[in-house]
């Protein structure tokens, strides 16, 4: 055969048939069911503050302060998780977090004392969420994915709501109706469910099974595993914080922090119960937030594909802090058709600043925006802590919530501002930190 017949032969031979939808839409899809998965326990302190103080007779504050530390580690984890993942693969830190969490979650049945709270809620449960945190996320949407982005990061995002949504109701009965105890073996059982999905179905990276990111034009190699994952966090860390965007993302990120996990997850529960409301029915209110809360941060994501998202963030906290003004007045026995409008509301805020902070973080950090949003999740996740903390503790010094509820909506006010002061800078020009 002559040199240009075999030519016309290749020409003419069909290219392989490549599947209809992307390898890393599954990927996807296995993240948001482990994220669901993870999110059991965080379901759990709000409903647990009241049956906790009435057993063992320990103040809010004390159990507030388990809660905080469980927040703390939460967000300090989760730039040394998107290191290790990076060192260790996604699998095998996921796999390992999800059976920290079920552990934690389960020894707390036989527990005794204030310590062993702060051992099992705030130690061990903080260190395994603080592994499955946004940081995953982020790790797994830049690796899989070069379009659909922001959409990516809007739906796993939404995981962890929809997982409230899920366990809520369920875990608020198990409490009213058989105490504490199954509510916490639940959680512990529900994390470890998930373990065989990620260690059968995730896969690292596209190149792992020979395909190209989601979008992408040309394959991808598989970076080497990267040494001195801690050393490395710490590295971008030093660089992230000699640049203004850095300190302005992390002050919103802590105040958003402290408006939702610090104060509504935590205290709104036992808030609503101050005002006679019964605990199944404030439960089932944060499930609708958790509804409102997938749609809003999904949407969210469309919208950072597509507009400033430093308007967003300043549009999502002014609004959020206009809102926390007027719950005082809504709370009552019953529930009536102003608070379900706040529900509904604050469910479309309450993470959509996920989105447009990830989208800051890419464009100004480059290949190092999962670990710089891993250290800007810690300081939300630090202002999550500060006001589970303190929101007990002014609930044991003022006899309500209302001062707490005030002063997060000057927060919000002020974060809207920090946001607009966010310089641009075109994505062209993103370089790593470090």
């Amino acid at each position: 055969m002559t040199q240009t017949s075999e030519a016309a032969a290749v020409a003419q031979k069909p290219e392989p048939r490549r599947p209809r939808i992307h390898r890393a839409w599954f990927v996807a899809a296995v993240t948001f069911v482990t994220i669901i998965g993870a999110a059991a326990f965080r379901s759990l302190p709000g409903l647990l503050i009241d049956p906790l103080h009435q057993e063992y007779g320990w103040s809010r504050g004390t159990i507030g302060a388990a809660v905080s530390v469980n927040l703390a580690l939460y967000g300090l984890t989760a730039p040394f998780a998107a290191a290790l993942m990076d060192r260790f693969g996604i699998r095998r830190v996921v796999a390992v977090a999800l059976t920290v969490i079920a552990i934690g979650s389960g020894v707390t049945v036989w527990m005794t004392a204030p310590w062993q709270l702060l051992l099992c809620w705030g130690l061990l449960v903080g260190l395994g969420t603080g592994s499955m945190a946004l940081a995953f996320a982020a790790t797994v949407t830049n690796r899989w994915f070069t379009e659909r982005r922001g959409l990516v990061t809007g739906i796993l995002t939404a995981a962890s709501a929809s997982g409230q949504l899920i366990f809520l109701p369920v875990l608020s009965w198990i409490v009213v109706h058989h105490n504490w105890r199954p509510a916490a073996i639940t959680a512990a059982l529900a994390a470890l469910a998930v373990v065989p999905f990620v260690w059968l179905l995730l896969r690292d990276h596209p190149a792992d099974v020979g395909l190209k990111p989601y979008g992408a034009k040309e394959f991808v190699p598989k970076p080497p595993p990267v040494p001195g994952a801690a050393r490395r966090a710490v590295t971008v860390l030093l660089s992230a914080v000699r640049t203004g965007p850095f300190w302005l993302l992390a002050g919103t990120f802590a105040i958003c922090g402290a408006s939702t996990n610090g104060l509504i997850q935590t205290h709104f529960v036992p808030a609503a119960h101050d005002h006679h409301m019964p605990i199944t029915t404030a439960a089932s209110l944060l499930a609708v937030i958790g509804v409102f809360d997938v749609v809003g941060t999904v949407a969210s994501g469309w919208f950072t594909d597509r507009y400033d998202a430093r308007r967003l963030l300043a549009v999502y906290y002014a609004l959020r802090g206009i809102s926390l003004l007027f719950l005082p007045i809504l709370l009552a026995p019953s529930v009536h058709p102003p608070m379900i409008f706040f529900i509904v509301f604050y469910g479309l805020d309450w993470v959509a600043t996920v989105p447009p902070t990830m989208a800051l973080c890419r464009e100004h950090y480059g290949e190092d925006s999962a670990i710089v949003f891993g250290w800007v999740l810690a300081s939300h996740q630090v202002g999550a802590a500060a006001v589970a903390f303190l929101g007990g503790v002014a609930r044991d010094v003022f006899g309500s919530y209302d001062v707490v509820w005030y002063a997060s909506g000057a927060l919000c006010a002020a974060a809207a501002l920090m946001a607009l002061v966010i310089r641009r800078r075109p994505a062209a020009g993103a370089v790593a930190v470090a």
